[in-house]
């Protein structure tokens, strides 16, 4: 599934208008000149975590090839000499019992995306920009320059004709109580996890491991329990709700599921990833919250993982690396996605013109901290090289215009 990393933000942003700006470039970034150490350092760490599994591999390697140019003569000689040195049997032994069960206790265990299955709303959810023009309109709730906004975001959104809203937001007026919202999150839910059921042959009760993420509808029973009840799932389920996480909770999501399948063997995970738009539409002229209304749209999927041995065969991806950086410990970061009452009191979710920078920066940082994991040690060598290089350069420069 994601054998590199996903870069990820939390948080919101604050009020203000919003603006798009395209530059065009020819040349890609030149990452070392702004790259953070600490980040290289942190990849580096997940690689030396596994270093002494890559230490028995030439280790193995050698023996093998040392044993393979022996010849009976000399096989008969070893077996003479450990015959009469007991001390020798019992080091060796010792040894080779104390590497293995280092290696077994210490190597992770393989978890695998056995399948995936996509929500698909019906027909008669969909909202087509005309559509969605209409009835925005139709509410009431828009002045002109507020719809004139949303038009022009749809437009470069990108998202195209075939997108769903829930039945709530069809109706005029909007219905968005929290029944419909149940309902738009049960039918997402369920309908993916009905796919997924189907497809794998995998019945609800062997699933030992359910993570539930959506940020921000977080109902009393929450996601994981409705699909508990939904399913009948086994009374020892591990159930986790994930919720107010953004973007980024996909990814904890699994990383979550990953982690808890290195600790509880033969079993399956369940990862569900939704967002409910039912009660978070914005009926407000703020124009940094109307982007949401045009943005988000109903969906979901669901994803099962194992690390049963048996299912390496018929699993479509084989989950290696999950790395993630967060970046809550800066205010415009926290701040680039943010749920908050506007002026009038009405309640949506305000994104930050600063959001592109703040979701690059992570993306930079996370590729840094993935590097020494995936790439090959002759483009780390190359990459270590000038870097010191141009530390050194810089320095050195630094010192020529000092003596001036």
């Amino acid at each position: 599934m994601n054998q590199g990393g996903v870069a990820t933000t939390n948080g919101g942003s604050g009020s203000g208008s919003v603006g798009v700006q395209i530059h065009q470039s020819r040349r890609l970034p030149d990452f070392l000149q702004s790259v953070n150490l600490k980040y290289v350092k942190l990849g580096y760490h997940y690689l030396i975590s596994n270093l002494l599994t890559l230490c028995f591999i030439p280790l193995i390697a050698v023996i093998s090839i040392e044993v393979s140019q022996m010849n009976l003569d000399d096989l008969r000689q070893l077996w003479v000499h450990l015959q009469y040195n007991l001390a020798s049997i019992i080091i060796c032994s010792a040894i080779l019992v104390f590497g293995l069960t280092v290696y077994i206790m210490t190597r992770p265990r393989p978890v695998y995306l056995v399948d995936y299955s996509c929500y698909r709303a019906p027909d008669h959810l969909k909202a087509p920009y005309g559509r969605f023009m209409d009835h925005s309109k139709l509410t009431g709730d828009f002045d002109e320059s507020s719809l004139e906004f949303q038009r022009k975001i749809l437009e470069r959104s990108g998202l195209g004709e075939e997108t769903y809203v829930p039945k709530a937001m069809h109706n005029i007026p909007p219905t968005p109580s929290m029944a419909a919202a149940r309902e738009e999150a049960e039918e997402v839910m369920f309908g993916a996890l009905d796919i997924l059921f189907h497809n794998t042959n995998v019945k609800p009760k062997d699933i030992g491991i359910l993570v539930v993420n959506c940020s921000l509808f977080n109902p009393t029973p929450s996601l994981s329990a409705m699909i508990v009840n939904k399913y009948k799932l086994r009374g020892n389920i591990r159930s986790f709700n994930l919720g107010g996480m953004g973007c980024s909770a996909g990814v904890i999501a699994v990383d979550l599921a990953k982690d808890m399948l290195q600790v509880h063997r033969n079993t399956y995970a369940v990862v569900v990833s939704t967002e409910n738009i039912t009660q978070n539409w914005y009926f407000g002229n703020k124009k940094s919250m109307l982007i949401p209304n045009c943005l988000f749209r109903v969906g979901g999927s669901a994803v099962l993982l194992s690390n049963k041995s048996k299912d390496r065969r018929r699993a479509k991806y084989k989950l290696i690396h999950v790395v993630r950086t967060h970046r809550g410990a800066d205010d415009k970061a926290f701040r680039c996605v943010y749920q908050e009452q506007d002026d009038a009191g009405k309640t949506g979710v305000s994104l930050s013109k600063d959001l592109m920078a703040i979701a690059g920066g992570a993306l930079k940082t996370n590729i840094t901290t993935l590097g020494p994991l995936v790439l090959p040690i002759s483009e780390q060598l190359l990459f270590f090289t000038t870097l010191v290089v141009k530390k050194l350069f810089n320095a050195a420069a630094t010192n020529t215009r000092g003596g001036f």
